[in-house]
């Protein structure tokens, strides 16, 4: 009896009281360390907890940083092997990977550092250590710690689903991670996917000189554009080599002699595609299952997809997430964005108003680019809401005929009364960055008109948007006097 007393009070000193904070955020990525930055500016007693290997996020360490660094080394090596197109002679241009991973290394070590730098300032405490939930104010972390807090905020990002294609989760497909990783040049890849990721780095190896296979489940790749959108990327994609198949139902993926096999359907026939390697491609679902949510009481659907409102808050209010683990959409601003109007909500700042989703801004680095801003043309149909909508082509327009860069267009859609900007859709050379002639102005809920006001200068890109403003001014029912 007295042994055992003596064990309860041993027990009972080893375990330290919890720490407590204002604002607690697991994930130090992007939605994360915003979030933080933020509470601490307002005053909040603030922790991130990080367990990861490395510090930084997805969007540095493992996507957007990393993948446009590849892309844009195999765009340069693209139009050097295509320099007859201009009258140069290029003898030889080829992929040194060993060289360009090194170039890829260094430049993303020193955004690492960076955010490692702002997540070390003493701003707040962070913890190198996983964690999970006991309760709603209670979490531990793995080396015993135990954080209580008055708010959180869930930022843990996104992983790599393995849907359940038959053989696909024995396979030990590629990742993006791979992809990414790669210090040599595949002989041949089948691309499983038809996403953004999918599309992207099919492209980057297939003009780093590997033989690529795209197979897409569904009737058009980048499923979440409009399908003439997506028509001109598969055209690109055809034109240069990616043997492409859309509208598939995937059957088996296997192990096969010197690489993987892929058995397919295709427009009612079974296809059978082989390659040195595999990569999966077939998208991502919130990284919460190590979290135990349902100790917390925070409610999920699907693959771990936390249900947030407005505010960002779960099911428990004072619970926010923000970032890829709720969406609606995995971009790195509007994660930031995110994570920024919960440490708001939880500090009780007045007058704060949510994400506005109706100036959701996207863009596919492939080549040609394709760039979304605004209320898609099919939700507006689907709304009943009446539009009027001018296309122009790229291949008409001075500046990318000169470019040899003819993919594509410029799409405007607008309110039929005063012509009010409702969203754009730009598919061809650099619409990620033409597609920002429309943020402002959609933002400060803008018509063609004031559009036509501005001077456009000549010859550029840009002033192929001025073609089908002016084709939805002359329709417009109320233009303005002046």
């Amino acid at each position: 009896m007295a042994a055992a007393t003596q064990n309860r009070k041993r027990r009972t000193r080893i375990r330290p009281p919890a720490r407590r904070y204002d604002f607690i955020v697991i994930g130090g990525g992007s939605a994360g360390f915003n979030g933080a930055r933020v509470a601490a500016a307002l005053g909040l007693r603030t922790a991130v907890v990080d367990g990861a290997r490395e510090l930084g996020g997805l969007c540095i360490l493992r996507g957007c940083m990393p993948s446009k660094t590849l892309l844009y080394a195999a765009e340069q090596l693209h139009h050097a092997r295509h320099g007859a197109r201009f009258g140069l002679s290029i003898p030889a241009a080829r992929a040194d990977m060993a060289v360009v991973q090194a170039r890829k290394r260094r430049i993303i070590a020193d955004f690492a550092a960076h955010r490692v730098g702002q997540l070390t300032a003493g701003r707040f405490d962070l913890f190198r250590r996983s964690a999970r939930f006991v309760d709603a104010h209670t979490l531990l972390l793995a080396d015993g710690t135990r954080l209580r807090g008055r708010h959180f905020l869930i930022a843990t990002g996104s992983k790599v689903s393995v849907p359940p294609v038959p053989g696909l989760a024995e396979a030990g497909a590629w990742t993006s991670d791979d992809v990414l990783n790669l210090d040599f040049v595949p002989t041949s890849v089948i691309v499983l996917g038809g996403g953004i990721v999918a599309c992207e780095l099919s492209q980057f190896l297939n003009r780093i000189g590997s033989r690529v296979v795209l197979v897409q489940r569904s009737a058009h790749i980048l499923r979440d554009h409009s399908p003439e959108a997506s028509a001109v990327i598969q055209q690109a994609f055809r034109d240069e080599g990616i043997e492409l198949f859309a509208g598939t139902a995937l059957r088996r993926v296997a192990r096969a002699r010197g690489g993987f096999a892929v058995d397919f359907e295709y427009r009612g026939k079974r296809v059978t595609r082989r390659a040195r390697h595999l990569f999966n491609a077939l998208g991502r679902e919130p990284n919460t299952a190590g979290l135990d949510l349902a100790a917390a009481g925070v409610r999920t659907r699907g693959a771990g997809r936390v249900v947030v409102n407005r505010w960002q808050q779960t099911s428990q209010p004072h619970i926010y997430a923000a970032g890829d683990v709720c969406g609606p959409h995995d971009i790195v601003h509007l994660a930031v964005a995110q994570g920024e109007l919960a440490a708001r909500h939880a500090a009780g700042v007045l007058g704060i108003r949510p994400v506005d989703y109706s100036l959701l801004l996207n863009v596919v680095f492939t080549e040609p680019q394709l760039a979304t801003i605004g209320v898609p043309e099919s939700a507006l149909r689907a709304q009943g809401v009446r539009f009027l909508a001018a296309s122009y082509p790229f291949s008409d327009h001075g500046k990318s005929i000169v470019m040899e860069a003819n993919y594509g267009y410029v799409r405007v859609l607008a309110e039929p009364v005063r012509g009010r900007i409702l969203g754009a859709e730009i598919v061809g050379p650099d619409a990620g960055e033409l597609i920002h002639c429309f943020s402002g102005p959609l933002a400060l809920r803008a018509t063609v008109f004031d559009l036509l006001r501005a001077p456009w200068y000549h010859p550029t890109l840009a002033e192929i948007i001025t073609y089908p403003l002016e084709e939805i001014a002359a329709q417009v029912r109320n233009p303005p006097r002046s």
